[in-house]
């Protein structure tokens, strides 16, 4: 059943990019507001890479430093996304299988992926998410009811 669904099916599109010279502070603002975990890195119409909340929490100074409120926020206004990006996002194409991407995923140990079609073009995101979102709607349109959870 699975095998015939498709990422196209259940991606989120239009997948949020970013430039990989903007500041990770105007980056983690993209994503709370448009309630994302991973903005999409390109330049000039290609993929250089994905940046998610993990990757800004780690750039983030700790409360532990030493250094003065206005020197941790000049030091922060001048890390570009650039800085703490993974540069060889995996990717994964429209067509493929959704558990194709759940392997993939699960082998690389990565919550999402960009969908990139033949051309190499950007045409959405999919994530762990989306696949919660798609077993929940094949569970309930194929009339199967849900579990009722109890506590011991």
């Amino acid at each position: 059943m699975f095998e015939q669904m498709k990422v196209h099916e259940w991606m989120t599109t239009p997948a949020i990019t970013v430039l990989p010279n903007i500041p990770l502070s105007v980056a983690r603002e993209f994503m709370r507001e448009y309630g994302v975990r991973r903005l999409i890195v390109t330049e000039n119409g290609r993929v250089m890479g994905i940046v998610t909340i993990g990757d800004v929490r780690e750039a983030s100074p700790s409360d532990a430093t030493t250094l003065s409120i206005w020197e941790v926020n000049f030091l922060w206004s001048k890390l570009t996304v650039e800085q703490v990006m993974t540069h060889a996002a995996i990717t994964i194409d429209p067509d493929a299988s959704i558990i194709d991407a759940a392997e993939l995923m699960l082998e690389h140990k990565v919550s999402g992926l960009p969908v990139i079609d033949s051309h190499h073009v950007l045409v959405g995101v999919i994530s762990e998410a989306d696949i919660f979102r798609m077993l929940v709607k094949s569970r309930l349109s194929s009339g199967t009811s849900m579990p009722v959870l109890t506590s011991a």
